[in-house]
Parts: C-alpha cells; sequence; structure tokens
C-alpha cells in the first residue's frame, strides 16, 4: 500500500502549550508510519506549509524525497509561476508539487495542453501530482473551480478523460486525487498503466 497523509493545520497556536511545536507535529507524522513499519518509499507526506515540506526533507530525509508540497500559492490571482521559482523550490529539496487540475492545464486553440507551471515544473525536474478530479460534478457546464483554466475547451462529462489524459501522458503527474476512483481506474486500465 501507498501512503498519503497530509499535515494539517493545527487549530491550536504552536507551540502549544509552549511545548508541541510545528516541528513536532511534522515529526510525529513521520514518527506514526515508522512506529508502524511502514516503509518511507510508501508514504507521500503532504503539507500545504512549505516549512513542513522543508522539515521532511531536511530531517527525515528518507521520507522527505517524497513529501509533496501542496501549492495552495495558486489559489492567489496574482501568482504567477515562474522557472526560477520551480528551480528555486527544487534547490531546497522539494521533488513534488501538487497543485489543483486547473493550474496544470490551459487551453490553446481550443485543445486541453500542458500550462505554463506544469512544464516549468518538469523542466525544474520536479514532479507532479493533482487534485480533485471528480469534485465538481457534471461537466455539462464547463466544470467547476477545479476547471477553471479549461473551461471553454469542456461541455461533457466524457471530457473528464480528455482531461485526464493530458495530465498523465502530457504533463506527466505521478497521480490524480479523485473522490471517485472509478474514473482514474477505468483510464489506468484501458491504457495498461499500474
Amino acid at each position: 500500500m501507498k501512503f498519503t497523509p497530509e499535515l494539517k493545520s493545527a487549530k491550536e497556536e504552536m507551540p502549544y502549550e509552549d511545548e508541541f511545536s510545528q516541528q513536532d507535529y511534522a515529526q510525529k507524522l513521520i514518527e506514526e508510519y515508522k512506529d508502524a513499519g511502514v516503509a518511507p518509499n510508501d508514504v507521500y507526506p503532504q503539507s500545504f506549509s512549505l516549512d513542513d515540506v522543508l522539515y521532511w526533507v531536511e530531517q527525515e530525509p528518507e521520507f522527505g524525497k517524497q513529501a509533496v508540497y501542496l501549492d495552495g500559492r495558486t489559489y492567489r490571482p496574482d501568482f504567477r509561476s515562474s522557472l526560477e521559482d520551480m528551480q528555486e523550490l527544487a534547490k531546497q529539496g522539494v521533488r513534488i508539487l501538487a497543485p489543483p487540475i486547473y493550474a496544470l492545464l490551459d487551453v490553446e486553440g481550443g485543445d486541453i495542453v500542458p500550462s505554463a507551471y506544469a512544464r516549468q515544473a518538469r523542466q525544474a525536474g520536479i514532479d507532479l501530482i493533482t487534485w480533485t478530479l471528480e469534485r465538481s460534478g457534471p461537466l455539462t457546464g464547463g466544470g467547476g473551480w477545479y476547471y477553471q483554466t479549461v473551461k471553454e475547451a469542456i461541455n461533457n462529462d466524457g471530457d473528464v478523460m480528455q482531461v485526464l489524459d493530458v495530465l498523465a501522458q502530457q504533463v506527466g503527474v505521478l497521480g490524480v486525487f479523485s473522490d471517485w476512483p472509478a474514473t482514474t481506474t477505468y483510464y489506468a486500465n484501458c491504457m495498461d498503466l499500474p
């Protein structure tokens, strides 16, 4: 089995009771897997906090090499990716980014294509995971929030397969989070993917 635990933001101010810091919290997640005897290469710890990811990279390198930075920067309307930014993340040890689907796709000449973000990340040597394929409901109206960059190229529920194909074949994602895994499983089986 593979595991993708997400370290959520603490509801209490850290350090909690002056004793439990954010780093302690990040370490606790890793310790749970160590105590259970789970191999580091089966765990993809993830966080929206770059500091958490960098902690795992530096303090728990066997787990940190698969740490996933859930890139929430893409929520900001003023965010623009750049090759320099991606190279800086790679230099810090980030090997896997996981933005929402819309950050990895664009439309060119009516076709769904990899976005600048996706191309820059790959050029910097960073792998990609994305989310969430089945969360938008029916795609007959162009999809919802997750499909915002490709709305003009989507007009039916079958277009989810086109999105998935571009993500898998052109972007080269390691994985796609889905609320309903039948679609991704069907695609993987048809394409003879592991």
